[in-house]
């Protein structure tokens, strides 16, 4: 027995957030977030994490769920998440996932190369190896035997690097052209909807966010991060901003500097994510270019919605 569950997807700062509260208060229904940073707690302005009004109006699962210090696997994603797809489906809600993070997304659609088991003694060898040769040693290894994986993880989450290095180790093929042949029933139909828009007015939407990312305490929120114990070596201080910030914070380059970097960095990460979006099958998309009012924008799709309201 299969149930129905829905996606909305779409780039960063493409108007989601809004879009899935209304869609989800017409259905009655609760949201599910696809979001890697969302999930880290006191990480709030820099990840656009729906406000604490937003989350009473409807709510949010998979937000706030671990500290920003802890390790967070894809894996623990998608069997924390399913928990929540199963009780929504056992009352009779249609789950609403909502993110724009392509493995989160992918993991919940098709499912997961989970990998062997963590290794200790081969990640005691690798850590030694870094140290020895110096920063991005490991990346540069990866690059030579996983080109994918390494244009996917930054130099310094190396964490993540360990990991691919460990499954080629293992495996001797490499972790993305595992995880692509995983596929897997996960006992419910995805309806896939996508927003999308002019990339010129996209980018201007995502200048505005930063700009008040930064008016909202940006800088001061990555300070109290760094308080709590978290350093750039961490999978959570990769994100877009904290690891601007941090790097301001080392003097690399001014408050200025950061600020056009991470407009840039978000604009490049925009358009690795529609890159992502038109290799995934199956996604109706929504040219919401021009509308701003949520409400119009899921006017837009009303025939989808009638349909959807038919499965309940």
């Amino acid at each position: 027995m299969f149930s129905q569950a829905i996606f909305l997807i779409g780039p960063t700062a493409v108007g989601k957030t809004q879009t899935a509260i209304l869609l989800a208060k017409n259905l009655d229904t609760e949201i599910i977030s696809a979001d890697s940073m969302q999930i880290y707690r006191g990480m709030d302005i820099g990840t656009a994490k729906p406000s604490k009004d937003e989350r009473e109006v409807v709510r949010h699962h998979m937000i706030d769920i671990v500290e920003p210090t802890e390790d967070f696997s894809v894996g623990e994603y998608l069997r924390r998440a399913r928990e929540v797809i199963k009780e929504l489906s056992g009352k009779g809600k249609i789950p609403l996932i909502v993110g724009g993070t392509g493995l989160y997304i992918k993991a919940l659609t098709r499912g997961l190369f989970e990998g062997p088991k963590r290794d200790k003694e081969f990640r005691r060898i690798m850590e030694l190896d870094e140290e020895k040769h110096g920063k991005g040693y490991l990346h540069n290894r990866l690059k030579e035997i996983d080109p994918l994986a390494a244009s996917k993880i930054h130099p310094s989450d190396i964490r993540r690097i360990i990991r691919a290095l460990e499954v080629y180790h293992s495996e001797k093929r490499p972790i993305t052209e595992l995880q692509e042949n995983k596929t897997v029933s996960h006992g419910y139909n995805p309806m896939k909807i996508g927003l999308t828009m002019d990339r010129k007015e996209l980018y201007r939407r995502i200048e505005r966010r930063v700009d008040w990312m930064v008016s909202e305490g940006l800088e001061n929120e990555v300070r109290a991060l760094i308080n709590r114990g978290c350093h750039e070596g961490m999978t959570s201080m990769q994100g877009l901003g904290y690891r601007h910030f941090l790097r301001y914070f080392k003097g690399e380059y001014g408050l200025d500097e950061a600020i056009r970097l991470l407009k840039r960095d978000t604009k490049r990460y925009a358009k690795r994510q529609f890159t992502w979006f038109r290799k995934e099958a199956g996604i109706e998309w929504i040219d919401i270019t021009g509308h701003i009012d949520p409400v119009e924008i899921l006017g837009l799709f009303k025939e989808k919605v009638e349909r959807i309201r038919e499965l309940l």
